[in-house]
């Protein structure tokens, strides 16, 4: 049951949100005007871009393609279910997308692809750390699926139909979390570049301290009752 689930997954939600959104928005500002945190816009110009692009091109976004889907493998090898349940390694896959946002603000900086596969790579990562939550799948680096959901909500309460308020506040606080970390990764692009990304690295490392720390006391708590 939703009203179960601890306070922290819309804390988490809102926070993954924000990292998608600065990350997203340095990409959209700095990565040849182009989305990392979710495919549609990319697969988009992938698909024009055979008609009316070069080779180079049409190779780079296919490998942007192919990093988001390498960071999902990985969360999908460690993770094996999309249900949230303490214990789990989302403090080591939150470790390792740190480890990748660091890693894309080396190679950016000297003007290196490689920079856009792990920044895409990460958002990968991030996105399959879905949690089912009271049935809806939540994804933390886009929020298409969120408005929707979000209407088919509002549609049914119009209705007649019960309207989860936990479940509608936490679309509320993906899609805010996402415009804000935008906002952010617009003002930190224009001050710092792409060092600008060591602000979304450092909040998943910080994340996957405090969930270990968590998740820890969660584990002694358990076994002392």
């Amino acid at each position: 049951m939703i009203s179960k689930l601890p306070r922290w997954v819309e804390y988490g939600s809102f926070i993954l949100a924000l990292v998608a959104g600065l990350v997203n928005s340095i990409g959209l500002l700095g990565f040849k005007h182009q989305s990392v945190s979710h495919l549609s816009g990319t697969a988009t110009l992938f698909g024009t871009g055979i008609i009316n692009s070069d080779f180079s091109d049409v190779t780079h976004l296919a490998l942007v393609m192919l990093s988001f889907l390498f960071g999902s493998v990985i969360s999908g090898y460690f993770i094996r279910s999309g249900s949230l349940k303490l214990g789990r390694n989302y403090s080591g896959l939150l470790l390792l997308e740190s480890i990748f946002l660091f890693g894309s603000i080396y190679f950016l900086s000297d003007n290196y692809s490689l920079g856009h596969y792990l920044a895409s790579a990460a958002c990968g990562l991030q996105n399959a750390l879905a949690t089912t939550y009271s049935g809806a799948v939540i994804r933390t680096t886009h929020v298409t699926g969120i408005f929707t959901d979000l209407g088919i909500m509002i549609g049914s309460k119009l209705r007649g139909e019960y309207f989860d308020k936990r479940k509608g506040l936490l679309f509320l606080l993906i899609i805010l979390g996402f415009i804000v970390g935008g906002s952010c990764g617009a003002y930190l692009f224009s001050l710092f570049r792409f060092y600008a990304l060591m602000v979304p690295a450092g909040i998943c490392l910080l994340l996957a301290l405090s969930y270990s720390v968590y998740n820890a006391k969660f584990i002694i708590k358990k076994d002392s009752k």
